[in-house]
């Protein structure tokens, strides 16, 4: 089997040069599509790209602004704007059918594709990756306050000062981690480097805000899921204070075939359950 691929890729219609994971076994019985989270990028797939590359093709873009994905002077940072990028990229690469993987920012970027294109997807894997209400924690809170804001200097300061050090960078991916050894100091040392780049602090204080317009698609988000009865593994990090596990068990309201399991792990369960997280994909892909 071939090593992880890092690609890059020139969009013409957005304008935005993708760089992407990509790893695959000669010949793969599916394409799974991996949607990264906040702050990260392609880079939290590291570990698990070569375990599921084993029977799968796995492809891993870096959203704009986060990892090394470029984007254009004047892009707008919105999750729509994400999912014109998504799209383009998937066509590019002349992909017709895959499974999905969201995580965090990953899960509406993806469920807006599906709502364009639901006959694209086989499968869905959430990890800790958002649709419900009830899933939200209370860390939300200074994100929350600023939908209610007037989106001025002053409140982007503040939720800035509240969501993009360092030290709650390192903290969302060791909070409710049982073993800290698991979690590589470069994952969010590289996370929070790539955030100071130019533009970038900007660009996430634009999705911060734009998020609520996320929550507002929820009742299309559980239509879907009514309507095409996709498969979907919810595997949850339980000990997550972002999106915490009344997120991951209201997935079987609108799809009573979801399997839900939750794992003793934080946010970032694939940094310290990689490989179990591997095997369960593996097994619910078949």
């Amino acid at each position: 089997m071939a090593a992880t691929k890092n690609v890059r890729i020139k969009l013409p219609e957005c304008g935005v040069d993708v760089f992407y994971r990509e790893q695959s076994p000669s010949d793969p019985s599916k394409t799974i599509l991996l949607l990264h989270g906040f702050p990260s990028s392609s880079h939290q797939y590291r570990n698990i790209i070569p375990l599921l590359a084993t029977k799968f093709r796995v492809i891993a873009p870096d959203f704009p602004g986060f990892g090394f994905t470029e984007a254009p002077e004047g892009f707008k940072y919105t999750f729509e704007s994400l999912t014109d990028v998504l799209a383009e990229f998937i066509d590019s690469l002349s992909i017709s059918k895959f499974a999905i993987y969201i995580f965090d920012y990953g899960a509406p970027v993806g469920l807006r594709l599906a709502l364009r294109r639901p006959e694209v997807l086989e499968a869905i894997i959430t990890q800790n990756g958002n649709a419900y209400v009830e899933g939200f924690g209370d860390v939300w809170g200074p994100i929350k306050d600023l939908w209610a804001s007037n989106n001025t200097s002053e409140d982007r300061s503040k939720v800035a000062d509240a969501m993009l050090t360092f030290d709650i960078t390192k903290f969302q991916y060791e909070n409710g981690t049982r073993d800290l050894q698991s979690i590589a100091p470069e994952s969010y040392t590289l996370d929070y480097t790539l955030l100071q780049r130019p533009g970038r602090k900007d660009a996430q204080l634009d999705l911060f805000m734009d998020y609520q317009n996320n929550v507002a698609l929820y009742e299309k988000f559980h239509e879907y899921f009514r309507s095409s009865q996709v498969p979907l593994l919810a595997i949850w990090g339980k000990n997550d204070v972002f999106f915490i596990p009344a997120g991951a068990n209201a997935f079987k309201r609108d799809l009573p075939n979801a399997t839900v399991k939750l794992i003793d792990a934080g946010h970032f369960a694939a940094e310290s359950h990689g490989p179990s997280i591997a095997e369960e994909v593996a097994q619910f892909l078949g």
